[in-house]
């Protein structure tokens, strides 16, 4: 009998351009639940290197995981400054 192993999908295993984080990131931040993008925004640190976003933040590793997970509410400013540390920032434009 074959067997057939399934693994959890990780999006940070697919987000090795800018462009593939700028475009995850728009797409997540649509979603009405603002757990969708703030997960996205983990997905995105952990791609880019927890330990690394960290070091650019000013906040620890640990300290940073527990910003961003699940359930969490972070700071405006501690996403301020991880959308800072990736990369990237916000956007606004006038909704006809």
């Amino acid at each position: 009998m074959n067997t057939v192993t399934i693994r959890d999908f990780d999006p940070a295993h697919y987000l090795d351009s800018d462009e593939m984080i700028v475009e995850y990131l728009k797409a997540t931040a649509e979603d009405p639940n603002p757990e969708v993008f703030l997960g996205a925004l983990g997905d995105v640190a952990r791609a880019k290197g927890m330990a690394e976003i960290a070091k650019k933040t000013g906040l620890g590793r640990e300290s940073l995981y527990k910003a961003l997970r699940p359930g969490a509410h972070p700071r405006y400013e501690t996403v301020k400054a991880v959308l800072k540390a990736i990369g990237v920032e916000l956007t606004f434009k006038a909704v006809s």
